[in-house]
């Protein structure tokens, strides 16, 4: 059985599907695989990592925890990133240090906020309870007027969220839009527009502009009684925690 998990790891590096079988078969296999991944998790690329992180995370064994923290200093942003959110998923204790250092680098490297690595590392971060994402009170109270299994808020009050939001000093990054039909949940289009901040300007700026640019998002979003809206946006202490 070592032998054979040992060759499903070195599968991992493979083809998409000869990676995606190995990755099945692992994760069939359960616990008993986790130790032979974690030894090979060092030889595998950027793919193969990947792969074994959604082992780890189908799995649901918290012995991977020492070797999801090291993939917080790989040279793959992604790698990066999914390790983050998968030590947040499975509840990784002792993790809140390393992310906290992860996201500092981040930072450091000057990564734009609204790239996926810093996004899955303050998501990671919310979920252990270290970031309070700020919710404004009106934002607050129209989400509370939403179905449970709705992604957001309903797309007609965009324009009000955007303000309240920019009133209280936030900047949105980007959004996304839901349609929900028979209770399932679809992604479409919002609009064409596609715009980007300069992060060198003061936060204030940076304020004013997201909510500039948001509300031109919003004059041309889909509205309707089953459309939904997702804004995601930071607080100043996301980009500058040391003030």
């Amino acid at each position: 059985m070592t032998s054979r998990i040992k060759r499903l790891v070195q599968q991992l590096n493979g083809e998409a599907g000869e990676s995606y079988d190995a990755r099945a078969e692992l994760t069939w296999i359960g616990s008993d695989a986790i130790p032979a991944i974690v030894e090979g998790l060092p030889h595998l690329g950027g793919f193969g990592q990947l792969t074994a992180i959604e082992v780890f995370e189908e799995v649901g064994d918290p012995h991977c925890g020492p070797a999801l923290i090291g993939l917080l200093n790989s040279d793959n942003p992604t790698v990066r990133e999914w390790a983050a959110i998968a030590l947040a998923s499975l509840e990784i204790d002792g993790a809140v240090e390393p992310l906290l250092r992860a996201y500092s680098a981040c930072l450091e490297r000057q990564t734009p906020p609204d790239w996926t690595e810093p996004g899955g590392i303050r998501w990671a971060l919310t979920e252990f309870g270290v970031r309070s994402p700020v919710v404004p009170p009106l934002t607050a109270r129209l989400r509370a007027t939403v179905a449970d299994h709705a992604p957001g808020w309903p797309s007609a009050h965009f324009t009000e969220i955007i303000n309240d939001l920019a009133d209280h000093a936030q900047v949105i990054l980007y959004s996304q839009f839901w349609q929900v039909e028979a209770g399932r949940t679809y992604g479409i289009s919002g609009t064409s527009l596609d715009w980007e901040l300069d992060w060198t300007a003061p936060w204030e700026h940076l304020v004013e502009e997201s909510r500039t640019w948001s509300l031109l998002e919003a004059s041309e979003a889909p509205v309707g009684d089953n459309i939904f809206v997702a804004p995601t946006w930071i607080d100043r202490i996301d980009l500058y925690p040391e003030r």
